[in-house]
């Protein structure tokens, strides 16, 4: 694999640098040609994008959209989707695949992992239509759904059928919010949460090992978080969440690194940042807190009763 010079690849998974290494001395990836890098993060728009095409050496090629990076801006961009019909990342999607579309040849794969599947199934929805005939798949890895608006369009019609969404079997981010397609249930080597790192997907030499079906922890997450939102009208979840931005902006908390290198010290100046925010602000988010808690109450027994499955 090789990238145009000046051009440096970052990463987020340690794992990451050892993948590139086995990639660019694989017979199948070695000489695939990466192109078209772009990395956009701004606090003030709260957008964090970023992706790159790949020449695969066949004709055609692939248009890669990065997921969530660390950066506490790039997870309130996702939670933004909660209220949000559409993010600023969604629209920069689209322009860059019909930027880049018009420099290259040949049919296009989109793809991407945890928003970057979302980022691919919305600009293969919303881009020009010369351009959506020429995608042949769109692979979507556990990534977060979307509001009825973009599901019921003509444009993901078109493109409903060529979408491939998989989850693993405890998954939680790829069960937030609609999809409107069927998923692949794969297995994981891990357990909650940390299953949406997909190096803990487990393969064969050749595929993906499946599952019948998601973990009860997983539908009881999802029913839980959709209950809990439909409690909440949009304008209490966006409060919620500028709330909590706010106050980890306040703590001096940028990234998740920052949270995981001192988090002794970030959850003490998180309290404090606390306790400096006004009355209603602290009600508002102890009271959203309180739905949640409540919903899960609710909805504890699809823990354990499997028929519901």
């Amino acid at each position: 694999m090789h990238s145009p010079p000046g051009i440096k690849l970052s990463s987020i998974f340690k794992e990451d640098p050892q993948l590139i290494r086995d990639l660019s001395s694989s017979k199948r990836f070695g000489n695939c040609q990466l192109f078209g890098f772009v990395n956009h993060v701004n606090e003030d728009s709260e957008i964090q994008f970023s992706a790159l095409c790949i020449d695969i050496g066949d004709g055609s090629s692939f248009v890669a959209f990065r997921g969530t990076d660390t950066s506490l801006v790039g997870w309130k961009e996702d939670f933004n989707m909660s209220f949000k019909e559409t993010i600023p990342s969604q629209l920069e999607a689209v322009n860059y695949l019909e930027k880049m579309a018009a420099m290259i040849n040949g049919p296009l794969r989109l793809g991407g992992h945890s928003k970057g599947g979302n980022l691919a199934i919305y600009a293969a929805s919303y881009c020009e239509k010369k351009i959506k005939h020429r995608i042949t798949d769109i692979y979507s890895n556990d990534a977060p759904g979307f509001h009825g608006k973009v599901i019921s369009s003509a444009g993901y019609a078109e493109i409903k059928s060529r979408i491939h969404f998989y989850i693993p079997q405890s998954s939680i981010i790829g069960m937030f919010l609609e999809h409107g397609t069927e998923y692949k249930v794969i297995k994981s080597s891990e357990t909650g949460l940390m299953q949406h790192s997909l190096y803990t997907w487990e393969v064969t030499h050749n595929d993906l090992i499946y599952a019948d079906e998601v973990t009860s922890s997983s539908l009881f997450v999802d029913k839980t978080v959709r209950d809990w939102l439909s409690a909440l009208d949009n304008d209490q979840r966006e409060r919620f969440i500028d709330a909590v931005y706010q106050i980890l902006n306040n703590s001096d908390v940028k990234s998740l690194g920052d949270l995981e290198s001192s988090w002794l010290v970030s959850v003490g100046r998180i309290i404090k940042s606390i306790g400096n925010t006004d009355e209603a602000t602290r009600k508002l988010i102890l009271k959203t807190i309180s739905e949640l808690f409540f919903s899960a109450g609710r909805n504890i027994d699809t823990l354990f009763n499997k028929e519901k499955r």
